[in-house]
């Protein structure tokens, strides 16, 4: 709160800046004086002060803690970007390289002559195949 003392008690009456004693009182008992019929009488700006510096460094201590916290998580949190990356490069160069098999094989098929004991791959295969099914396997006894 805000005040002016009476032009009597100091005449320049300049703003000064206080607490209100029952509103202090909410907060911490500690900080307030008493009269002699118990009501509050008065604030402890000296107990106020050291009770603001000990808060502060609480507080400050808490900002540095979940500072070191948000760094580590950070940290994690790249590693783990960094590790599924490469996991994905993994897996990429795993599906182009059965891309190419499958395409090598799929022109062996086309060559393959039967009467040279060879498979000709029907286009319903390799259309399932291409489109991630299954071709049915077919297995040939001439020897």
């Amino acid at each position: 709160m805000s005040f002016r003392y009476k032009p009597e008690i100091e005449p320049t009456r300049p703003v000064g800046f206080g607490l209100i004693a029952e509103d202090v009182e909410k907060i911490s008992a500690d900080l307030v004086t008493r009269g002699g019929d118990g009501k509050v009488n008065s604030v402890r700006h000296d107990a106020v002060n050291a009770m603001l510096l000990n808060e502060f460094l609480k507080e400050h201590k808490t900002v540095q803690e979940q500072g070191a916290t948000i760094a580590q998580q950070r940290k994690d949190f790249e590693a783990a970007i960094a590790q599924q990356q490469k996991e994905i490069e993994a897996l990429t160069a795993t599906v182009k390289e059965q891309a190419a098999q499958i395409q090598s094989v799929s022109a062996q098929l086309a060559t393959a002559s039967p009467s040279r004991g060879g498979l000709e791959a029907s286009k319903f295969a390799i259309g399932r195949i291409r489109r991630g099914g299954t071709a049915q396997q077919v297995v040939s006894n001439n020897q």
